[in-house]
């Protein structure tokens, strides 16, 4: 299958996940109640491992909801500081089964492999001691936005599939 040519999956990438960031991390410091809303919708691989796939320094957490539910009852206050982020296409034509997606060429049939680190304060954000944290996502097209065929208000067009978060110090 063709895919975008590499100007456009540089460009397409990038700008996917510079969205991202500002926008997962913001909500995280908001304790925001559409955390779920970065995830995709439940699915299985073919191996039967759920999908999207989330660690949370070293816990699996089952679903989307169960990450927002642990963001809004378990986790304390906190504040994420991105300190850099770097993004790489892994997948430049990737279409979920029973999905339609982009033309190829638009490079928006991606998957893509975002890196974030920075630091995390948790509790009283005015004592807390910065803590160092690295995360890993991959991102998928939201198939809801592919058939819509045009970025709604609200509606992402990449979702998390995978993600792991630690705490590094």
């Amino acid at each position: 299958m063709d895919g975008p040519d590499d100007v456009t999956a540089i460009k397409v990438s990038t700008n996917a996940s510079q969205y991202f960031v500002d926008t997962y991390y913001a909500a995280l410091n908001q304790r925001s109640n559409t955390i779920a809303s970065f995830y995709m919708a439940p699915a299985s691989m073919p191996a039967g491992k759920s999908l999207p796939s989330i660690s949370f320094n070293g816990t699996q957490i089952p679903t989307a909801a169960a990450m927002q539910t642990m963001f809004e009852q378990q986790i304390p206050q906190s504040h994420y500081e991105v300190q850099c982020y770097d993004c790489h296409v892994i997948n430049p034509s990737y279409i979920m089964e029973g999905t339609q997606g982009w033309p190829a060429k638009t490079g928006k049939n991606m998957t893509i492999l975002v890196a974030v680190s920075g630091y995390v304060k948790y509790g009283n954000l005015k004592e807390a001691k910065p803590r160092a944290f690295s995360e890993t996502f991959v991102l998928v097209p939201n198939t809801t936005a592919a058939a819509t065929k045009q970025r709604a208000k609200n509606v992402k067009e990449w979702l998390i599939q995978t993600q792991n978060f630690r705490i590094v110090v």
